[in-house]
């Protein structure tokens, strides 16, 4: 439909119709279409403090909360008289984790984010409650990194490891760890310290790339800048 426009003449380029589909065009340039000037889409970039117990997915066969669900309502509250933009999370979260998610229109962005060149420079840190505590042995084999056991009957074990993987603070009966991936296996930390031996009583991301999740309240939302 786009060509077609070109071909009959109806698009400008810097003010001067163009009829080749093929005309160079660059970033800043005025385009317009029967004299209404074309603009870019508007780009969003929004961070989210994620709830316990809401699943990162647009729906929810068994009726579950989404993370769409609560971004619309949390929207609307921010700005009441603007439409809730098309936009999507970057990654996920399970159900059970809680903490900083992201969400955009910038499909660019996004890939960026979630298959860099250099996975060490898009890292992810996590605080994990575990019921008891482990030694630094056990902290050092998570930053070696060992196979862990598939989620599913007859698949492949997984070569799983952390970044960092240090003792936050501990209580008498559990600790909080403070623990660093540059992957992003499907629940890969509980999967490391259930194999260890570990309960996992809570976990939340705190940081993803320079994005951290500071002092926002479970469930609210804040524009951010992109990189």
């Amino acid at each position: 439909m786009t060509i077609n426009l070109v071909r009959e003449g109806r698009v400008s380029l810097r003010g001067k119709i163009v009829r080749d589909p093929e005309t160079p065009a660059y970033e800043n340039d005025e385009i317009a279409v029967d004299g209404t000037p074309v603009e870019a889409a508007q780009k969003f970039y929004f961070a989210m403090n994620k709830p316990r117990g809401i699943v990162t997915t647009a729906s929810d066969e068994k009726g579950r909360k989404t993370v769409m669900d609560l971004f619309r309502e949390q929207y609307t509250k921010m700005f009441p008289d603007r439409p809730i933009p098309h936009i999507s999370p970057v990654g996920r979260l399970d159900a059970a984790s809680e903490g900083l998610l992201l969400f955009t229109n910038d499909t660019q962005w996004a890939d960026t984010l979630l298959n860099p060149r250099d996975p060490k420079a898009h890292i992810k840190i996590y605080r994990v409650q575990v019921a008891g505590k482990p030694s630094d042995a056990e902290l050092k084999q998570m930053e070696k990194g060992f196979h862990v056991p598939p989620r599913v009957f007859g698949e492949s074990e997984e070569f799983m490891h952390a970044e960092r993987a240090v003792l936050h603070s501990e209580g008498e009966k559990n600790c909080w760890l403070e623990i660093t991936l540059s992957e992003g296996k499907n629940r890969e930390i509980r999967r490391m310290l259930i194999h260890l031996g570990y309960e996992v009583m809570r976990l939340v991301r705190i940081q993803f790339d320079k994005y951290t999740l500071g002092n926002l309240k479970p469930g609210e939302i804040q524009k951010i800048q992109p990189n």
